[in-house]
Formats: structure tokens, sequence, C-alpha cells
């Protein structure tokens, strides 16, 4: 009998800007050779993948003011570490109120991730380089999902 894969989420928090979009990326302070990655994390019972995906954003960043667009697609990739069957949803949201350039946010509780630092900041699109473990797989459908800007 087969494991199911766990559930699990990545956020691309995109931003306006008068330069173009902006997506949401951290480091973890404490472990940089994690690498630069977007917001992620399990679904839990009940919950939608948008409401998972805000849910993480809070969590690993601190940022609240976001809005779930839409889901962009779903992986199947397994832990880069552990190899266990995954299965992420990636969804698009919007930051829906003013933010930071840079900021560090202290993940709180006594989760997972509780205690740990990430560096949170804003970069344009497209990206310079790759994110890890799979992260950019559908950064290529934003652009459809998009739209015009508000202001021409």
């Amino acid at each position: 009998m087969s494991v199911p894969p766990r559930l699990r989420v990545a956020a691309y928090v995109l931003r306006r800007t008068p330069d173009g979009p902006e997506l949401l990326v951290f480091d973890h302070v404490d472990f940089p050779e994690a690498g630069t990655q977007v917001p992620a994390g399990g679904v839990e019972p009940g919950e939608t993948p948008a409401e998972a995906a805000v849910r993480e954003v809070a969590e690993e960043t601190g940022l609240t003011g976001v809005a779930a667009v839409a889901e962009l697609g779903v992986s199947e990739w397994p832990h880069p570490v552990t190899g266990q069957a995954r299965q992420t949803t990636y969804v698009q949201l919007l930051a829906t109120g003013g933010t930071a350039g840079t900021w560090v946010h202290r993940v709180a509780g006594d989760g997972e991730d509780g205690g740990l630092r990430f560096a949170c900041r804003f970069v344009p699109l497209p990206l310079a380089g790759r994110l890890p473990d799979h992260q950019d797989e559908f950064l290529d459908r934003i652009a459809a999902a998009w739209g015009p800007s508000a202001d021409g």
C-alpha cells in the first residue's frame, strides 16, 4: 500500500511597482544554504490551497495583507532530503496593502518553523536566477494571470 503524498502549497506573492511586478522571496537567516525561497508549507485539514497559502505567507513572512488570485498549477516532486512524496499547489497572491521592500521576520510558535528568522524582500520579475526545490516551476504562468496594470 502506497503512502499518499503530503499536500502542500507554495505562494507567489506579487506586488505592483512602476517598474513592473515583484515577487516576495526570503532567505533563512540562520541557514543560508537553504537558498532563496517563496513561502511554502503543508495544507491543514479542511483548508483550501488558497487559505493555506495565505496562512503560510503570514506565518513565514508576517505579511497579512494578501489576497489569493489564482491557482497556477500542481507539481509532484519528492522532498529533496527525505524523498517523501509531496503534491504542491502553486497559488498566486496579490499584496493588497503597502509593503516594505525588505524586512526580517521571526516565526512565532513552537511548530516546525518556530523561532526561525527569514530575511524577506520583493524582487523584480523575471527572476535573475533559479529557486531551489523547483519553486520556480510555475513562475511562467504569472504573466497570463497578472493582467494589465490598473494605471495603464
